[in-house]
C-alpha cells in the first residue's frame, strides 16, 4: 500500500504473521527510499489506523519515544521484542582534533545512546535487502 501527500509517498509493507500485524514504512521521494521522520511515523500510523486521529498519532508517538528517552537516562535499557534494544555505551575521554584548525582538543567521557536490532528484525532487513536492494537517498 503506498499512502502519502505531495512529493512524498510512503510505502506500507504488511509482513502477516499469526497473531501479528508487524508494518514496515519507508519513505519514497523521487523513486528513492529515504529516512523515516518522526513527522512521517506519524502519517503512517494515522494512514494505517483511519479510527486514530493524527494527533493521537502524535502523541503515542510522542510517549513511546519520550518514555525510552527517559529510561535511557535513568541509565536503563530498554527491550522491544522483535524490534531490538536500547542501551548506552561508555566513551571513554580521549584527545580529538578540530578539523579545521587541526589542534589538539579534550573529548570528555561521556555516554552515548546504542541500538542493537534484534534477531527477528535482522532477519526481516536481510530478506527485503535480498529480494530488492535498495538505493539510498543523497
Amino acid at each position: 500500500m503506498t499512502v502519502g501527500q505531495g512529493n512524498d509517498r510512503y510505502l506500507v509493507i504488511s509482513l502477516a504473521r499469526a497473531g501479528h500485524h508487524p508494518h514496515m514504512a519507508f519513505r519514497i521521494r523521487e523513486g528513492k527510499i529515504s529516512a523515516m521522520t518522526r513527522s512521517d511515523l506519524i502519517a503512517v500510523l494515522a494512514s494505517r489506523f483511519p479510527s486514530l486521529v493524527a494527533k493521537d498519532a502524535e502523541i503515542a508517538v510522542k510517549e513511546i519515544l519520550d518514555a525510552i528517552g527517559n529510561a535511557l537516562a535513568q541509565g536503563d535499557r530498554v527491550e522491544i521484542r522483535g524490534f531490538g534494544s536500547f542501551r548506552l555505551n561508555y566513551r571513554q575521554a580521549r584527545t580529538g582534533r578540530n578539523p579545521k584548525s587541526g589542534e589538539a582538543v579534550a573529548v570528555a567521557a561521556k555516554y552515548v545512546p546504542h541500538f542493537q536490532p534484534g534477531k527477528e528484525m535482522r532477519e526481516r532487513v536481510e530478506q527485503s535487502v535480498k529480494s530488492a536492494p535498495l538505493q539510498r537517498a543523497a
